[in-house]
């Protein structure tokens, strides 16, 4: 479920892939209480993000039980985050399936599953918030409204979006089966929500590799210029986002923490929330190398320097 293959590009071949997607849809359906939740609770003995994704193990003057309270903040607003993007994914792809209402039904189905299973996703990460929320202290904070944020989005080009959510989904594989998957030492129902998210975007990013490639194919040279500009400014939109949100994790977890840090230590706290959560929402998607295949076939030379370009200071993280 991990291999993302490259799509044919034939109209018979893409039908077979649509309807290929409702019969796995259909297939791997799950409930959030029947499946997963099943009144369980998160285990706060335990870390929720790895560090691989968290670069926790960097503090290295974190005490155990400090290192493994900024995990589960981390955990926090990994959750957060997700049901912040899937806003205007459920929307953007609500918006492709109109325009197969008149057209191939089983694209349809599959566009309209796809919004489907993002709206369950929000619902279950909101529930995730409140879980949370009643064992963490309070004081975190949410930066980003997610409607203002899916109608931002929403006003650039379908390229873009769509490059954008691939992207999105392609490291949700990654997260999930390099870093999150392999660690047993983490809260065992936190690892299964990721499981079970996972499995769904399995499915997703082949749906929107199919409707990007669409959509790439309807574009004059100029609108495809404009489309790399849009992405350049979603990418940077979502930056804004992640250093806001990691500036008030920090400060959250700092206030939290029953002991004072240093000025050297409160800098490099910071720094590596900004660098850690660069790593999970942008630079672990780039540098996914099927999303870089994606979009080098879609792009000029010129188009891949400027964009290149424009993520060198967020790359060099």
């Amino acid at each position: 479920m991990n291999t993302v293959a490259t799509m044919p590009s034939s109209d018979s071949d893409n039908a077979d892939r649509y309807a290929q997607l409702v019969r796995s849809s259909k297939k791997a359906e799950w409930q959030i209480d029947r499946d997963l939740l099943q009144d369980r609770s998160f285990d706060f003995s335990r870390k929720f993000l790895p560090d691989g994704l968290s670069r926790i193990d960097r503090l290295t003057f974190l005490a155990a039980d400090e290192a493994r309270l900024l995990s589960q903040i981390q955990g926090r607003t990994y959750a957060y985050i997700f049901g912040l993007v899937e806003r205007f994914i459920s929307a953007k792809m609500l918006d492709q399936g109109r325009a197969r209402v008149f057209d191939d039904q089983l694209a349809l189905e599959a566009l309209v599953r796809f919004s489907n299973d993002e709206i369950k996703h929000q619902e279950l990460f909101r529930r995730m918030e409140t879980m949370i929320g009643l064992q963490l202290p309070a004081g975190y904070r949410q930066v980003a409204d997610p409607n203002d944020v899916a109608r931002s989005v929403l006003a650039a080009s379908t390229w873009s979006v769509l490059a954008l959510t691939c992207h999105i989904e392609l490291f949700v594989q990654a997260h999930y089966v390099q870093s999150i998957a392999p660690r047993e030492e983490l809260c065992p129902l936190f690892k299964d929500v990721f499981k079970f998210h996972w499995k769904d975007e399995s499915r997703h990013v082949v749906l929107d590799e199919l409707e990007w490639k669409a959509e790439h194919a309807k574009l004059s040279p100029a609108e495809r210029d404009q489309a790399v500009n849009d992405l350049i400014a979603l990418v940077a939109a979502v930056d804004g986002i992640l250093q806001a949100q990691s500036a008030s994790d920090a400060d959250y977890f700092i206030r939290t923490v029953s002991r004072s840090f240093s000025v050297d230590e409160t800098a490099q706290i910071k720094a590596s929330v900004l660098s850690a959560y660069r790593w999970q929402y942008i630079i672990s998607g780039v540098e996914h190398p099927h999303f870089g295949r994606l979009l080098t076939r879609m792009t000029t030379p010129a188009q891949m320097s400027t964009i290149q370009t424009a993520l060198a200071p967020i790359m060099s993280n």
